[in-house]
């Protein structure tokens, strides 16, 4: 799962391919514990995430990591996360330690490649939404959550006369679904802090 190829994922499309990174930003974000008890998990553990604008042109409204292109500029994908999550919520990224990266993966939709930068914010900053032609809204989630089976669900898109279907969370209000959940369910898993769920119970994708 976390080899794709991405000249097949983007082989029915010829638009540019853009190299692109997210932060997956962990830390103890705040003082209100998770409402679920996990064994492997604190209940103080939080993860970052943003809502995208509703007028961007790709993925508007979803609940995303921070993250944006690769620049000319930037020292590959850590400092293209660390510079767009400062730009997008305003932490510090002299706070942030860059634990590793995971293999870029391909987002065809929007003709993206990209590299999930995992990182744990040592020296938390305050954040918030900084442009809100980008972003609506800066929030955290605890993890623990993210695992109750209960806030498990499957989305389900219709598309061109075909069905996608993939893992999703509903927790805070909110349904993360998309990219980011994908990310996030196989990191769960690979961590084993995954718990089984039910990949039966659907919801439609918030599009």
């Amino acid at each position: 799962m976390w080899a794709p190829d991405p000249e097949r994922a983007f082989a029915a499309s010829d638009l540019p391919v853009r190299s692109s990174a997210v932060l997956v930003l962990f830390g103890v974000l705040d003082h209100v514990a998770a409402r679920t008890d996990h064994p492997a998990v604190a209940a103080d553990l939080d993860v970052l995430l943003t809502r995208r604008s509703p007028t961007l042109g790709h993925h508007p409204g979803q609940v995303s990591f921070p993250g944006g292109g690769v620049d000319p500029g930037d020292d590959g994908p850590r400092a293209a996360a660390l510079r767009e999550a400062q730009e997008e919520t305003g932490l510090d990224p002299a706070g942030v330690r860059v634990l590793g990266t995971l293999p870029p993966l391909p987002l065809p939709v929007s003709s993206n490649l990209v590299t999930p930068v995992v990182a744990w914010w040592q020296q938390p900053s305050a954040v918030a939404a900084t442009d809100p032609a980008e972003t609506v809204d800066v929030f955290r989630v605890p993890v623990a959550d993210l695992v109750d089976p209960e806030n498990r669900v499957s989305t389900v898109l219709h598309r061109h006369g075909s069905e996608y279907r993939g893992p999703a969370f509903r927790v805070g209000g909110v349904v993360v679904w998309g990219f980011t959940a994908f990310v996030l369910d196989r990191l769960l898993d690979e961590v084993g802090w995954a718990q089984p769920w039910d990949p039966a119970r659907t919801v439609p994708a918030p599009v």
